[in-house]
């Protein structure tokens, strides 16, 4: 058989091998094909055959499902057109809908769950598990790791919280040693300061700076730094006060380690005639109330509700219930103007601060006919310490406390306070602060908790004025990412908070803008192995 195709391509025959028998004539009609048109259809496939190779090798490569590629991309969008779904998708939502069911599922008692991922795994393949069973356990599993971590934060808050409110071994040993060498050398009981600098202590051409505690390695700290940063030292004079106990100790540090020509007065609390039962009765009721001691030295988990508390406001509440609070030491600063008579203008400082920069400006702040001078927290770079106004100190669903507070003026700081002693004799702010403290013994601490800022904010309503916030940086005992480039620039740095430096709770890379000011040459802080 044989096929032939005329010249003209006009017909096609088909005839046996012998050529004699046509078996099929087909004639074909003329068609016309323009040269024009075969050389577009030419480009147009010159064009698009590498384009399908160059896919079709991309589909191959990639595979389809991690593919990119449109066709790829034509595989994906035809089932959701079409309304069908692949089945990576139809297990996802599967899965979806059982986890739903099991979130709502009680959890058996006593099911045995495993201790980890790679156990869990392991369950799953000997045991055979359905989606079901997997989604169970796999819950309980993160409950019950819920649960650990929360009981770990907690367990670490407290002993956190213990940490703070306990006396470092070295600053036991420092305290205990220079109470003995005040008993056995005359040179450790030397009047301080010497008669010819007494008339001093009450001249107001002088800086006068008042420091309140009974921990001598932090009034080392606070006097050295003072001293140091000082344009002019020899016009500082320091007024440390102390407890009875830590008084022969806080004597021995400051009569052994000169720090001239600044001159430093020690006194106890039972030196200052004024300081009687009489004067100050509150404070008295205070440190006796049975309910107040045990709020402060008690257990501080009993009857706390942990699982509707979070690990910050538990700190919180922790930190308000420092012993500190009620320490007469504590509440010092609202008795001033009664401690220093004759004197117009003071510095308060706290005792876990440090100074860097000269301080010597501060008298010369017009402090507008105000009797404190004092930074506001309410606004500043860091959210966290900046951001405090009086609804973070006050119950504000107590009535007395609606009356007469807005929950939004903004809060200040204690901790460095520059105070008119003049204008503040002319006030009634003691009075005004005693009588809150009975109101909220009254009312069983339901006021406010937290120590003796709270009663201030109220005494001093009307008589701060803010200084620039440069002065008194806070937060360093419990804002981790405080930024060092503004503890540098800052004037008075605060370790408020519980990490104070001289705890090894202390945050290491804050430490040595206190630790500097250490004198570690010294016999005692040797011997008492401190900071070590």
């Amino acid at each position: 058989m044989q096929l032939h195709i005329s010249p003209s391509m006009r017909s096609i025959t088909i005839s046996s091998s012998n050529e004699f028998i046509d078996l099929m004539k087909i004639k074909v009609a003329a068609r016309h094909i323009s040269y024009r048109t075969l050389f577009h259809t030419i480009l147009i496939l010159a064009f698009l055959l590498p384009f399908v190779f160059i896919l079709t090798a991309v589909v191959t490569l990639e595979g389809v499902n991690k593919c990119s590629s449109i066709d790829c991309f034509g595989r994906r969008l035809g089932p959701r057109l079409l309304g069908r779904i692949d089945d990576s998708e139809r297990l996802v939502r599967d899965f979806y809908k059982i986890l739903n069911e099991v979130s709502t599922q009680e959890i058996p008692d006593g099911l045995k769950l495993p201790d980890s991922f790679s156990q869990l795994v392991s369950d799953m393949k000997n045991n055979h598990y359905d989606a079901r069973t997997f989604s169970l356990v796999l819950r309980a599993m993160i409950e019950k790791f819920e649960r650990d971590i929360r009981e770990t934060k907690f367990a670490e808050l407290m002993n956190k919280h213990f940490a703070a409110s306990s006396i470092p071994k070295g600053i036991h040993c420092l305290s205990l040693r220079l109470t003995d060498e005040y008993s056995s050398n005359a040179h450790a009981r030397r009047q301080l300061p010497s008669p010819e600098f007494l008339p001093v202590l009450s001249d107001n051409a002088y800086h006068h700076f008042v420091l309140a505690t009974d921990n001598i390695l932090a009034a080392s700290v606070v006097v050295s730094s003072a001293v140091q940063s000082s344009s002019k030292p020899e016009k500082i004079v320091f007024h440390v006060i102390t407890d009875k106990k830590t008084y022969a100790g806080m004597h021995s540090w400051f009569a052994l380690n000169s720090v001239a020509p600044a001159i430093v007065e020690v006194k106890s609390v039972h030196q200052f005639d004024w300081l009687t039962r009489e004067n100050v009765p509150v404070l008295e009721a205070v440190e006796s109330h049975n309910s107040i001691r045990n709020y402060y030295h008690g257990n501080h988990i009993a009857g706390a509700n942990l699982s509707e508390t979070t690990p910050r406001t538990f700190a919180s509440k922790l930190q308000s219930r420092s012993p500190k609070y009620i320490s007469l030491l504590n509440h010092l600063r609202i008795y001033l103007p009664e401690l220093f008579p004759n004197l117009d203008k003071v510095v308060f400082l706290d005792d876990d601060i440090v100074i860097q920069r000269d301080l010597s400006p501060l008298w010369d702040i017009d402090l507008n006919g105000k009797v404190n001078g004092a930074v506001e927290t309410c606004r500043g770079e860091d959210e966290w310490v900046m951001s405090k106004r009086l609804r973070n100190y006050f119950n504000f669903s107590h009535p007395l406390i609606a009356k007469h507070l807005d929950p939004e003026e903004c809060a200040w700081a204690y901790g460095m306070n520059i105070f008119d002693l003049r204008t503040w004799r002319k006030t009634n702010i003691r009075e005004t602060y005693h009588s809150w403290l009975r109101e909220n013994l009254k009312s069983n601490l339901t006021m406010w908790k937290l120590g003796t800022l709270p009663p201030a904010l109220i005494a001093f309503k009307g008589h701060v004025q803010a200084i620039d916030s440069t002065w008194h940086m806070l937060g360093l005992g419990y804002q981790s990412n405080t930024n060092l480039e503004n503890v540098k620039k800052a004037a008075v740095i605060h370790y408020n908070g519980q990490s104070k430096p001289w705890l090894e709770i202390g945050f290491e890379h804050l430490r040595p803008f206190w630790t500097k000011y250490v004198n570690y040459s010294n016999d005692f802080i040797k011997n008492c192995h401190i900071l070590e």
